[in-house]
Formats: C-alpha cells, structure tokens, sequence
C-alpha cells in the first residue's frame, strides 16, 4: 500500500507535465485557427477588388487601343491620304467629269448601289461618289433608290435559299439569337429593331439574306431598313463633300477661308459624335431587348444542342407573291 503511494507521488511530476504540455498543445493550436482564417481572408479575392482590378484591365485595353489607333489614323493622314487623293480620287473625279455626264453616272451609281449588296460588296465608295458628285440633294435621292433597290434584291434571292441559310446561321448561335429578335413581335417592332440593325454594326449586306430565316415580313423590312439608311446615307454625303474640298484645296485652285476651315471642322466632329451616338443607342437598344427575350422564355433544352431557330416552313419559297409580302 505504500508502495503504491510512493510510486503515485513518483509519477504525479511526469503526469502534471504531461497535462501542462497537453494544455499548451491545445492552447497552440486553437491561437493559430484565428491566424490560418485571417490568411484564408487575405489569400481569396474578394469581389470588390476583383471588379475594380478589371475596370484597371479595361482601361489599360482602351487606354492602349486607343493610341494605337491615334498613331495609325496619324499615320494616314500623314502619307496614306496623301497618296489616296493623288493616285485615286482626284483621277477619278477628274475621269467623271470628262468621260460622262451626269445622267450617266446617276445610273451607274444607282446600279452600283442595287448590285453591291448581292454580291456581298460595300456600297460605301458608291455613297461617298453620290456625295463628292451630286451633293445632298441629288446625292441623297440616288443613295435612297439605289440602297433600297439593294436590300429587296438580297431579300428576295435569300428566301429561295431559306433551309441553306438556316443551317449556315446554325455555326453562330449568338448572332442567330440577335436575328430572331427581328422577326417577333408586332410591326413596328419589326420595324424598329430592322431600323436599329441598319445603325448597328452588324454588317447589312448579310443581315439582307439572314433576315429572311426569321418570322419578318417584308413592309417592316423595307421601312425599317429605309429610316435605318436615312442618318447613314447624310453622314455618306457629308463625308464625300468634304473629302472633294480637300482634293479640290491640295490638287486645285480652291482656297479656304477661316469661316469654310472652322465651319468644316466643327461638322467634321459633329459627324463623328452623331455616327458613334448612333451607334451606342442601336447596340444597347438591342441588348435591352434581347435581355428582355431572355427574361421572359425558360430555359430548355437548347443547352445541348445548342441555339435553333424556328422550324422553317418548306412551302414559303415556293409563295414568294402572297405571305412573303404581307404587311
């Protein structure tokens, strides 16, 4: 019994150093969870300053694309322009001053700006010959007639390839997307969003052919691409004006005061606000209204096999007269 006491009191020391060294473990590794979730806090983004470190991204993009446009557009006016006005515009001016008369190049023009778009060509040069030549009055009937022509014609030939087009449109999704908004809805929002196509980027020598695939029809269309032409045909006319004043001031005899010098400059920046205002509005109206299409369908299962348009009727080809016009 002693003995046993003895030995109680030999190992009470070492089990008294083994609590202490327990407590002190425990103690060390409760005081380092708050310093491993302070660093957890420190290491993972967080969301503020991962939007604020891609604002930065964006700006340094646009800050950098930006001066490089400044130096190539420098670039251009330095030996580019130069060398366009002497070799190319002045001769062809000149060239349609002698070799026609007016009459004739209105009919080239407008057959120019009938046949382009078929053959998926930029009318632009033809715009900027309309304005160089017949000014705003003449220029602007020309370029209204000859673009109108150009955009029944692609019309017209796309609704005999219709099934082709569909499938083709099938590689892009997104711009599939986009098209369909132009075929819902009543007529004038068929006429407004064909409007704001024709503002927008989006290239209208193809938006002619694939706005066919959709459930447009064909006075929407027409008027909406009209209305759409009308601010795209000015800033054209505008545009070809003044360049026939700088070529006239290089390589002729015309001379600027400083009325005409301020005059041309405060409407050459007017054109450009007027042309990139427009061309914000167009791109933000139709995310407002493909956000809203989004909004109001459910999601199904067009997340396999990816975006499809409409089952395409097989028999509207072959009725080009009755349904194709329909107002």
């Amino acid at each position: 019994m002693e003995n046993s006491f003895q030995q109680n009191e030999k190992y009470s020391p070492n089990s008294a150093s083994h609590v202490g060294d327990d407590s002190e473990r425990v103690r060390l590794v409760i005081s380092s969870e708050p310093r491993a979730a302070e660093l957890d806090d420190i290491l993972q983004p967080h969301p503020h300053q991962e939007a604020t470190d891609t604002t930065i991204i964006w700006w340094i993009r646009a800050i950098f694309i930006f001066i490089l446009i400044l130096i190539l557009f420098l670039i251009f006016l330095k030996w580019g322009m130069p060398f366009l006005f002497k070799k190319v515009l002045f001769p062809i001016m000149q060239w349609e001053a002698t070799a026609f008369g007016h009459p004739v190049l209105a009919a080239i023009l407008v057959g120019s700006l009938a046949l382009f778009p078929v053959f998926l060509i930029p009318s632009g040069p033809s715009m900027w010959l309309a304005g160089m030549i017949f000014g705003y009055g003449l220029g602007f009937i020309i370029i209204m007639v000859g673009t109108t022509i150009g955009m029944v014609l692609p019309y017209l030939i796309g609704l005999l390839f219709r099934d082709r087009i569909h499938h083709w449109l099938k590689r892009w999704p997104q711009k599939a997307a986009m098209l369909r908004l132009a075929g819902e809805g009543s007529w004038f929002h068929q006429f407004r969003v064909v409007a704001l196509f024709r503002v927008s980027p989006f290239p209208y020598t193809i938006f002619n052919y694939v706005v066919v695939v959709t459930n447009m029809r064909f006075w929407p269309y027409l008027c909406g691409s009209i209305a759409g032409m009308v601010p795209e045909a000015f800033i054209y006319i505008y545009s070809g004006r003044l360049i026939r004043t700088y070529a006239d001031v290089k390589y002729g005899n015309h001379h600027l005061t400083a009325v005409e010098i301020i005059y041309d400059i405060i409407s050459f920046v007017i054109a450009v606000l007027t042309t990139i205002a427009f061309t914000v509005y167009a791109k933000r109206a139709l995310k407002d209204l493909e956000r809203a299409e989004t909004q109001g369908e459910e999601v199904s299962a067009s997340t396999q096999s990816g975006f499809e348009l409409e089952k395409l009727p097989l028999e509207r080809p072959k009725q080009l007269g009755v349904s194709s016009f329909s107002l």
